[in-house]
């Protein structure tokens, strides 16, 4: 007969069940931040309902988030006059904070949502304990079968009779399908357990991505604040003495918009389309955060806006319109190689807040009108990093991304003579990429 420590049947069972309780041991190991087994001071039903009013207040504020866009985009008609820029201002400021409240209900309902994961993972624990308790036992009822019986003819052989040789028979096959199931179950197990793993790591991803916005966006709250208070200092609340303003900064754009498309046009002669990646979608990723191709507000080239708007009659990227706070993000991997606010030297003037990266296929994109950057020249970035957030620094009637893809070997960073280092090069059209 042979040993039940030697059958081949057995070892492939006791290796397959230690392999999935070592496993699922490791899963909640490697899970100790979702302290599955701390107990909640919330019920299930308590969480439910908790994130059930969260999503019922998000909804609340997002109504809000859309009647304050429309009431910005109702001012945007206005005639340009003071009255205009500070309610544009105060306006942008209530958006602000209406995301910011947003931020702060999102992580509510993220760690309540994990909260309720960890009901679910303590659960599957204790059926994993259970499942392993039932195939021990029948680990063990099936070794003493086989140290007992030994094969299926000496079943048959020592019972008195066929039936009842039948009856064991069937009793043992039994216990090994049985065996096969729970093994089965303890494998599911295993997955559903790793599957409520990533999601709860998901959802920390997702708090932390909403604590950087909310940490941010406090921060542009303040400058648009500041901005308020400067405009209405500079202009003593007189709309006079901020129309004068206007013209002569119409002046200064019209001046600088001259000299950057006369180098420019150069530069574009110097593209040698050929090292170049072939156009198609997908080469490079919107750069701001949920938006589209619909979101684009003007185009590349001989817009209707660049007719009248820059003296070049072109516009050298494309402006993707959000709201002001909106995380802006790298349209590929690559390398910061300029970080930049041209307000200090034109103020309203060009690009205002802006980030330029350099990427690995051949081409550099520029990220303008930036409220907030949070990179730093040096840095290397992945597709999809947040690296800023959408503004209206420089030359911007309203919160937008200007996005300018240049062809890498004509870029550079050069002297303006009225607006600081200003970014240049051959500029290409980002929507054949995007």
């Amino acid at each position: 007969m042979k040993n039940a420590k030697s059958s081949p049947l057995f070892f492939i069972l006791l290796v397959g069940v230690l392999t999935g309780a070592y496993l699922i041991a490791s899963q909640n190991a490697g899970a100790a931040s979702t302290d599955p087994e701390n107990p909640k001071t919330l019920t299930r039903e308590e969480l439910e309902r908790q994130v059930q009013e969260k999503a019922k207040e998000l909804e609340n504020i997002n109504q809000q988030l859309e009647a304050t866009q429309q009431s910005l985009k109702n001012t945007q008609k206005e005639r340009l006059g003071l009255q205009r820029e500070l309610g544009t201002l105060g306006q942008n400021i209530n958006q602000l904070n209406l995301n910011i409240k947003a931020d702060e209900i999102t992580i509510q309902k993220l760690g309540l949502e994990i909260d309720s994961l960890n009901y679910d993972l303590r659960d599957i624990g204790d059926s994993v304990v259970d499942k392993q308790g039932a195939i021990s036992q029948i680990l063990k009822e099936l070794q003493k079968a086989d140290a007992t019986h030994g094969n299926l003819l000496f079943i048959f052989l020592k019972n008195k009779s066929l039936a009842d040789g039948v009856f064991e028979a069937q009793a043992l096959s039994d216990l090994q399908a049985k065996l096969t199931f729970d093994i089965k179950s303890l494998r599911e197990l295993h997955e559903e357990y790793n599957r409520k793993i990533q999601l709860a790591g998901e959802k920390r991803n997702t708090i932390d991505f909403h604590q950087r916005n909310l940490k941010n966006r406090k921060v542009i709250v303040e400058d648009q604040k500041q901005e308020r208070e400067s405009v209405l200092k500079e202009t003593k609340s007189k709309e006079s003495v901020f129309e004068q303003q206007v013209n002569d900064l119409r002046k200064l754009q019209q001046q600088i918009a001259d000299e950057v498309e006369g180098i420019s046009a150069i530069l574009r002669t110097k593209i040698d389309p050929s090292t170049l990646p072939s156009p198609r979608p997908g080469v490079l990723a919107i750069p701001v955060s949920g938006k589209d191709e619909s979101a684009v507000t003007q185009d590349y080239g001989a817009t209707a806006f660049a007719q009248y708007g820059y003296r070049g009659k072109r516009h050298n990227g494309v402006d993707i319109g959000a709201a002001l706070g909106t995380p802006v993000v790298a349209a590929e991997e690559g390398t910061v190689i300029a970080v930049g606010n041209q307000d200090t030297y034109c103020y309203r003037g060009a690009y205002g807040r802006f980030i330029v990266i350099e990427h690995n296929n051949n081409l550099t994109t520029l990220y303008g009108h930036l409220s907030r950057q949070i990179v730093s020249k040096g840095d290397t970035v992945k597709r999809g990093d947040v690296i800023g957030y959408v503004g209206r620094t420089g030359y911007a009637t309203g919160p937008h991304l200007h996005f300018t893809v240049f062809a890498k070997p004509t870029f550079y960073m050069g002297p303006s003579k009225s607006c600081g280092p200003m970014p240049l090069g051959g500029d290409l059209n980002p929507s054949v990429y995007l």
